[in-house]
């Protein structure tokens, strides 16, 4: 299969070709050429398959022309060895729980999958691969664990400085070896902006061979339509499958954006919420129709202070930039730190249900939103440990119990090197490697 860029001026380029350099020529991101639906047989026994054999028939719709089927099964399996279940916290508003992997965070799946693809085409592959990755919060954490030990490859993680949390810091920051942290004076978008700026430098693409582990890399977030697939056959386990609603916690937009290839691949869903801390400039499109990045602002829910999603071009893409087209899948909702607050405090003492600020805003927002008749699902995309000093300051202190994985990387030394916002800072740096 091709991928092309959404910009649309440089050729499409093959699986490999998109994977290793992460960003197009043009500064646009790569969509697959086409996106297969399943027949709507397929639907009908999803329910007796396991998370890693829906997995695999998702996989090899985007991936099975590229990559031997035998391959892409170990691939599948060794990323996947761990499960995200469905677990109903009210009524018929269920959490899918995606903090069950290495690192606690739904990223594990992105970031483990593209390491081992990636690692599967630099087999005989002469160069070493430098991967950049912005993060937020847990994408840093989900890379670096992924691509960890990897031979050949590189990775430096760029994260604005005293912007994301401590366990969430420790977990990219403590481990060597062949993952470097770089500690930006800046915001998240400044992060990404360093990243995209490398790729469209020429000559530090002659001196070195430069990917991005970010979802902007399709096969960072394609793998995260695993998640909707899996979640649509524990619901049909369990009877409930009329008209089902996502609620997605958004800050670059690769989880919800794989949400929408899942619902174009025959996915039966009746429509997605975008669920905003305050940078909410997707939600802002939704009401007007304009679009207008800006500056991202710090919140609680920090993994999701994103002022200029890279993810939504893939979106306007999908919908061939229509606006009411977009809105007829997709509504958005957006909360300040207070009601997210609020929301934690009030599902744990009724519910007894602990969520973390993002899976807050998920769920507030599904509750704004779903009718009786209908089947209500928000992503819980990070385990509340991974921000104990907010939750608990919230809930009270001690209602967090540390779960091991998390405890040991606590007890690393904290590794990193600071970096400004200037590009020729940057590149700099990556030049003396």
């Amino acid at each position: 299969m091709k991928f092309y860029s959404t910009n649309k001026s440089v050729p499409s380029v093959s699986l490999m070709e998109a994977v290793t350099k992460g960003l197009a020529g043009d500064n646009g991101l790569f969509m697959p050429e086409r996106i297969e639906e399943f027949h709507p047989e397929f639907f009908k026994g999803l329910h007796q398959m396991s998370f890693q054999e829906i997995s695999f028939e998702v996989a090899n719709k985007f991936f099975g022309e590229d990559i031997p089927e035998h391959i892409l099964d170990d691939i599948i399996f060794d990323t996947l060895n761990f499960d995200c279940p469905i677990v109903r916290v009210r009524g018929n508003i269920y959490s899918l729980e995606l903090f069950h992997g290495p690192t606690l965070a739904f990223k594990d799946v992105g970031g483990r999958f593209m390491a081992r693809l990636l690692a599967h085409f630099l087999k005989g592959f002469d160069k070493e691969v430098n991967v950049l990755v912005a993060t937020s919060g847990d994408t840093g954490s989900a890379v670096a664990n992924g691509f960890l030990n990897v031979p050949g490859i590189k990775v430096y993680v760029l994260y604005p400085k005293g912007l994301v949390s401590d366990i969430q810091e420790k977990q990219f920051t403590t481990l060597g070896k062949n993952i470097t942290a770089l500690e930006v004076d800046g915001t998240f978008d400044d992060c990404q902006r360093l990243v995209k700026s490398a790729f469209l430098d020429k000559e530090l693409n002659d001196a070195m061979v430069l990917t991005s582990a970010n979802s902007i890399n399709v096969a960072r977030f394609l793998p995260q339509s695993f998640y909707y697939f899996n979640a649509y056959a524990r619901l049909r386990e369990a009877g409930n499958t009329n008209d089902i609603v996502f609620s997605v916690p958004s800050g670059n937009f690769g989880n919800l954006t794989a949400g929408l290839f899942a619902k174009f691949m025959g996915l039966p869903v009746k429509r997605f919420i975008a669920a905003n801390n305050e940078n909410d400039v997707v939600y802002q499109y939704l009401q007007t129709g304009t679009y207008e990045p800006r500056a991202s602002v710090a919140t609680i829910a920090n993994a999701m202070d994103v002022g200029a999603p890279s993810n939504f071009a893939r979106i306007l893409e999908l919908y061939n930039n229509s606006h009411r087209d977009i809105c007829a899948d997709m509504v958005g909702y957006r909360y300040s730190d207070d009601e997210i607050r609020e929301t934690m405090k009030q599902v744990y003492e009724k519910e007894n249900y602990m969520l973390d600020p993002h899976g807050a805003v998920g769920y507030r927002a599904l509750k704004a939103d779903l009718g009786t008749d209908e089947v209500g699902v928000f992503l819980e995309t990070a385990h509340p440990a991974k921000f104990t000093e907010t939750v608990e300051g919230v809930l009270g202190k001690g209602t967090v119990v540390l779960p091991e994985k998390l405890a040991a990387f606590m007890k690393g030394e904290k590794l990193s090197i600071g970096m400004s916002t200037d590009f020729t800072d940057f590149k700099d740096y990556l030049l003396s490697k």
